[in-house]
């Protein structure tokens, strides 16, 4: 028998720092919340330590303890307000058999692509809490671990993220076979697409189940599209993904992150998300005062008022190799434009995207205690 998920919802311990949700919720924060995508990686000598004695890194995520000794590190040695799950965003396709392997220097790549009817006739429909067990496994486990100390992040690559995984057989400058795909037979790719949808909404739920408290959808590869094009083969699938999960489990938040995609803010306020995260190409006092306009269009066209969007982000995380002086200076500024229209909550402190390897954890660390010190 596969080893499942057991139902129902395990218990946990009471959460001790809900300052993260609060700001979510747009209730009063003490100080600003702060966590880091990637905190738990290459650029921490423990990770190493811990990796190596894995084997490689898909053994490392389906090993339930290793999972969770990495993802309990960077707490040991930040004071980060929330957790993230240490898995990956390619372990949809690697379930549908697609054969994910992790070259050195080179990043992942896969075995079989799916680029004809054939390939896509090929995937099975996954049963999440079978093939991805051992997420949900490390997510329980993560959970009891925390012990109710912070929050803990589930998450999912973006359904037009994962199927330019897929079709371009790895990562991709160009999105040569994708985009050819998308302008030659974008009903094909609508149905990949769909596909991918079902998988990951039904992954999420299950996360949910497991134990995690937020949310986030990695849109990774959503700037690269066009304008009108990411409406349509991007942002309606996660539209769609954030509301079935609302629809599930209301009460758990959703934060929608599309790397490139502050130019469609606009756009994306019309979704459930509760929170939307910038890289660093958005200025935060700008993207606030598009949220407060759109969301007062929408409460005109629905006769509803519509709640507050929280941010999350923007610190580039080249910002990381500066001296600390330099750090707590973009960090103040980074915080001064965040909080430039008034509003004192709302949001959370996080880098542009993933902190990189060569980033010296002391450095990190700077970033994180800034964050805390700043005077809201």
């Amino acid at each position: 028998m596969p080893d499942t998920l057991i139902h129902p919802k395990p218990k946990f311990a009471p959460l001790k720092n809900d300052r993260l949700l609060r700001a979510l919720r747009f209730e009063p924060v003490d100080i600003t919340p702060v966590w880091m995508m990637r905190q738990a990686g290459r650029y921490l000598p423990e990770y190493q330590e811990t990796r190596a004695k894995a084997g490689d890194f898909l053994s490392l995520c389906k090993d339930t303890d290793k999972a969770t000794e990495v993802t309990l590190q960077p707490l040991r040695r930040f004071d980060l307000d929330a957790a993230i799950l240490f898995s990956d965003i390619l372990t949809i396709p690697d379930a549908m058999g697609l054969g994910l392997s992790f070259e050195q220097g080179e990043g992942p790549k896969f075995k079989y692509t799916v680029r004809t009817q054939s390939d896509f006739e090929q995937l099975p429909k996954l049963d999440v809490n079978d093939s991805l067990g051992y997420v949900m496994r490390a997510v329980t486990n993560i959970r009891k671990e925390l012990n109710g100390s912070v929050p803990l992040f589930g998450f999912s690559g973006s359904p037009w993220t994962l199927a330019t995984y897929m079709i371009e057989g790895g990562s991709s400058k160009d999105y040569r076979y994708t985009k050819e795909m998308l302008y030659s037979k974008p009903e094909f790719l609508h149905q990949i697409l769909n596909h991918v949808a079902t998988a990951v909404t039904d992954y999420l739920d299950a996360q949910i189940v497991a134990g995690a408290q937020i949310i986030q959808i990695f849109d990774s590869w959503g700037g690269a599209l066009a304008h009108r094009e990411f409406i349509e083969f991007s942002h309606n699938y996660n539209k769609h993904i954030v509301a079935e999960l609302k629809q599930r489990h209301p009460q758990i938040p959703v934060v929608l992150f599309t790397k490139g995609g502050g130019l469609w803010l606009d756009v994306q306020v019309d979704s459930q998300a509760d929170c939307l995260g910038l890289d660093w190409t958005m200025p935060l006092d700008k993207a606030r005062q598009v949220l407060i306009e759109e969301q007062r269009k929408l409460t005109k066209k629905y006769k509803k008022i519509q709640r507050n969007k929280s941010i999350q982000g923007n610190l580039d995380p080249a910002v990381l190799y500066g001296s600390p002086s330099s750090i707590r200076q973009n960090v103040k500024t980074m915080l001064d434009d965040a909080y430039a229209t008034g509003e004192k909550t709302g949001y959370i402190a996080n880098l542009g995207h993933g902190i990189t390897q060569w980033v010296k954890p002391e450095n990190a660390k700077v970033f994180i205690d800034a964050v805390h010190e700043y005077k809201i």
